[in-house]
């Protein structure tokens, strides 16, 4: 267990040096990567979030794309298409940049709704099909998106279905007056993330990810996971509740925030702090106008939890 909580350290020292904002994103997207989870980073643009995206990628001794999302971007563009090659007179595919271990989707809510479905399967099921072949992605696999809020011109919805891909939509927010005088006096996005250098690989980031599975969870909690999805599903407050696979994305998160914390076991604190950023935009609410935030879900998701005894 120490072993791993040096990893990890050294992972989140690693990023901290280059982003100097909101700790608990850095925390949250570490989460993300050892929940075999994704993660759609949102908020006003110049807060950081490429940046922070970036300083994972490259903490990582592992594959990493980007691709910069925009309105002309084609589905091909990111898995890829097939190539006729006149001397052997047969089609051979070429990868496209999702057959990474880490890709960065800059804003993502800049593209189309039919570029952004060519992330769903790969995000779902980690596989990419082309013409009736099914093409396996590296492991690990991580999609971090990023987006500004749809207020801003030139951006598109990202589709509910889409949506549920992500295990957590993070907001950063602005910096604390200090933390944005240290990136004002250092500029580390210009000076330290180009030459930030690698602090695990890729056998270590699937080592962790096989330690979050057996972090234990007690049937209580279980239960208690149980009893928040079906709130969700009874509220009058909810047009659409939680699903079993948003369950099971609360349960990924509790273990990995676990293993983060250097137990083997879970609390009723790890689920309760992965309620709102892993469920709220899971969630449809009666009034629900599609305005592209989670203010109103969030509310309505801290109501349902404070309703649901937490277990002792």
């Amino acid at each position: 267990m120490q072993a791993m909580q040096d990893r990890i350290e050294a992972l989140r020292s690693n990023i901290v040096s280059v982003y100097m904002g909101n700790a608990q994103a850095v925390d949250r997207l570490i989460i993300c990567l050892l929940a075999r989870g994704h993660a759609l980073i949102e908020d006003v643009p110049g807060v950081g979030k490429t940046v922070l995206a970036n300083a994972l990628a490259r903490s990582l001794r592992c594959r990493f794309a980007r691709i910069q999302c925009t309105p002309d971007l084609l589905p091909s563009d990111v898995t890829g298409t097939s190539i006729f090659r006149q001397d052997a007179g047969t089609f051979e595919f070429r990868e496209g940049p999702v057959f990474a271990n880490v890709v960065l989707a800059d804003e993502i809510n800049r593209t189309t709704p039919r570029t952004q479905a060519a992330l769903l399967e790969a995000m779902s099921d980690g596989t990419v099909s082309a013409e009736g072949v099914v093409h396996h992605l590296p492991q690990p696999f991580l999609v971090v998106a990023t987006q500004n809020p749809y207020e801003f011109e030139g951006t598109y919805f990202l589709p509910e279905n889409q949506l549920d891909r992500f295990l957590m939509r993070i907001s950063l927010g602005y910096p604390s007056p200090d933390d944005e005088a240290r990136v004002i006096e250092r500029q580390p996005a210009r000076t330290a993330l180009p030459d930030l250098e690698p602090v695990m690989g890729h056998e270590d980031v699937l080592a962790l990810q096989s330690a979050v599975d057996k972090v234990r969870m007690d049937r209580a909690l279980v239960e208690y996971i149980v009893a928040i999805a079906t709130a969700t599903r009874t509220s009058e407050d909810l047009q659409v509740g939680i699903s079993p696979r948003g369950a099971l994305a609360l349960s990924a998160a509790a273990r990995a925030t676990a293993l983060v914390a250097g137990r083997e076991y879970c609390v009723p604190d790890d689920i309760v702090s992965n309620v709102l950023v892993v469920c709220a935009h899971r969630v449809i609410s009666r009034t629900y106008m599609h305005q592209g935030d989670t203010l109103t879900t969030r509310r309505i998701m801290q109501r349902v939890l404070e309703s649901v005894p937490s277990p002792v």
